[in-house]
């Protein structure tokens, strides 16, 4: 008998994604149009709600498995909406450091925003977006996907870093900036690290295939 709050959850899981997701991108405006009253704005009132939603969800999916006591795919399901609420709370919390990191950028400087760090922010938003539809969708081809693109961006945060370590060594003055956009850039990592924790679920959930193990296997040949 299908559980009749499970659309319900799901379609709050949208909602919440969303809104991390509006985070990230408000940032990304932030750097671009140096509007550091947006960045208040995520640091003092999207991370309390950020948190208060993850736990009303938690709550609302623990009441569903006690009212229903789910078997199967349903448990499975809505223990899987319990692990992406909290990977999403966790990028929750790197969009906040990548605010404050923003912050520190625009502070004082009328430098450009660099193009690789605003691919980051395209990428990582979009793995995030895929990774959650992936799930509502049951697709394990798009949470594939998902994992494929954490390579890219991998190797931007590593060309970033080695760019911008240069950089430093050569314009002492810049140091500051420079170190912001690394901040920027490590913090939008783990933000495509936990979408890929996501898509990795998925398939999982879709394949009943492990696919974490092989993943850090390639990683480290």
């Amino acid at each position: 008998m299908p559980i009749p709050e499970m659309d319900e959850l799901k379609a709050k899981l949208v909602g919440y994604s969303r809104f991390v997701e509006g985070m990230i991108g408000k940032s990304r405006q932030a750097l671009v149009a140096r509007q550091a009253t947006v960045l208040a704005e995520i640091i003092e009132d999207d991370e309390p709600r950020a948190n208060d939603t993850e736990i009303s969800m938690e709550a609302e999916c623990t009441a569903v498995i006690a009212r229903h006591q789910p078997m199967a795919r349903d448990l499975r399901a809505i223990l899987m909406i319990l692990r992406i609420v909290n990977d999403l709370e966790r990028i929750a919390d790197h969009a906040v450091n990548i605010a404050e990191a923003v912050r520190d950028h625009i502070n004082g400087t009328v430098i450009a925003p660099d193009d690789a760090v605003l691919t980051m922010f395209d990428r990582a938003t979009r793995m995030m977006d895929d990774a959650i539809r992936a799930f509502i969708d049951g697709d394990s081809a798009l949470g594939q996907r998902v994992c494929l693109a954490d390579a890219e961006v991998d190797a931007l945060a590593t060309g970033i870093l080695e760019r911008l370590s240069a950089a430093m060594t050569a314009d002492a003055g810049r140091i500051a900036h420079n170190l912001a956009l690394l901040k920027i850039a490590a913090n939008l990592e783990r933000v495509a690290d936990l979408s890929t924790n996501i898509g990795e679920d998925v398939i999982y959930m879709a394949e009943g295939r492990v696919i974490k193990h092989h993943r850090q296997e390639n990683v480290q040949t």
